[in-house]
Parts: structure tokens; C-alpha cells; sequence
């Protein structure tokens, strides 16, 4: 089983789309700040959640619940704003960065929060969600901003935790960083 979690209009086939708003007509209506998820302890084999942390109040319970629901080596996918760009959306309560993995690693003496998830990926995307700026950008801009985004992704990824901490700053900072997450328990 595959969680969409905070679906908004994209749903995924072959997920449970989950999402607060009933317009867009997810499988289940359900407002992610309220715990727990109405699903069984380790249900799911994958959660996949895109650009929904920074929407919510307590992303550290959140994470809670996803190793509840998350089987043993689930996977868990999480895109969300970096800080450096991530209060644009005038909804976004927070930003995150490249460290964010580390609060989800026992041997952390500065914060571990109780759940463990190995990360295996940070990437960093200067252009992120580009299926949304193909609808608002003249054809010219969106090319341009694919094929420099392309450019800047690929040096920032060399070294993401560089780029997070210096970098960002001299390109008008990142718009997203992806997680990819397996649930240890």
C-alpha cells in the first residue's frame, strides 16, 4: 500500500490520496494536523509527501505518525520548501534544510526526536515543481528556467550540506530539497 499524503489536486495512481480539502476529491478527507491517521500501525510500504510538511503545525509529530503507519524499511519521499526560499507561499509556516535527517537518527545528541529513518538522498532543486510555472510562465522563461535549474541542481548536489550553508545565498536561494527516507523500527 502507497500514501499520497496531502494530495491536493495531484493525485497518484495506485496511492491513497489523503488531503483536508474535500474539493479536490481525494480517496479520504482528513485534516493532517489531527493524530493519528485513521490507518493501522505499519500499513503502508510507501508515504510520498509533496510540499505538505510546511503547511502543517507540528512536523516533528507528523514524522511520528509516518513511522507509525510506515512498515519496517518503508520508504518515505519528502519534498518541502528549503529556507531559503521557503516562505513564498504565503501558508508556508516553515522552511527546511539539508538537516533535517538528522533528528531522525538515534546517535543525534542535539535533538533526535524519538523515530528512526535512514536518509539515502538530499537533492536540492533550484526550479522545483515545474508542472505548476508551465501554467503561469511565458514559454521562453519556463525553458530558460528548466535548462539554468538543470545547471544549478547539478553543482548544488555536489555537495548539498556546502550549498544549504553558503552557496544558496549567491543564486536567490533553493525552492525545494527532497528527502528519500527508509523507516527503521
Amino acid at each position: 500500500m502507497k500514501l499520497n499524503l496531502g494530495c491536493g489536486a495531484y493525485k497518484k495512481e495506485g496511492y491513497i490520496n489523503i488531503d483536508c480539502d474535500e474539493s479536490v476529491a481525494p480517496d479520504l478527507v482528513h485534516d493532517l494536523d489531527k493524530l493519528p491517521y485513521p490507518f493501522s500501525n505499519d500499513y503502508f510500504d510507501q508515504v510520498d509527501a509533496d510540499h505538505v510538511l510546511e503547511h502543517l503545525d507540528g512536523p516533528f509529530a507528523v514524522m511520528k505518525e509516518l513511522h507509525r503507519i510506515l512498515k519496517n524499511n518503508g520508504k518515505l519521499i519528502i519534498r518541502v520548501p528549503h529556507f531559503s526560499r521557503g516562505f513564498m507561499h504565503p501558508e508556508h509556516k516553515r522552511g527546511f534544510d539539508v538537516s533535517f535527517p538528522y533528528y531522525f537518527n538515534p546517535l543525534f545528541e542535539g535533538g533526535y526526536c524519538g523515530v528512526e529513518f535512514i536518509c539515502n538522498k538530499v537533492r536540492l532543486r533550484w526550479f522545483a515543481q515545474a508542472y505548476l510555472k508551465k501554467t503561469t510562465l511565458p514559454p521562453f522563461a519556463y525553458y530558460f528556467a528548466v535548462i539554468f535549474g538543470s545547471m544549478m541542481d547539478l553543482l548544488a548536489n555536489l555537495s548539498p550540506f556546502f550549498c544549504s550553508r553558503l552557496w544558496c545565498f549567491l543564486v536567490g536561494g533553493f525552492e525545494e530539497v527532497e528527502f528519500h527516507f527508509v523507516c527503521r523500527k
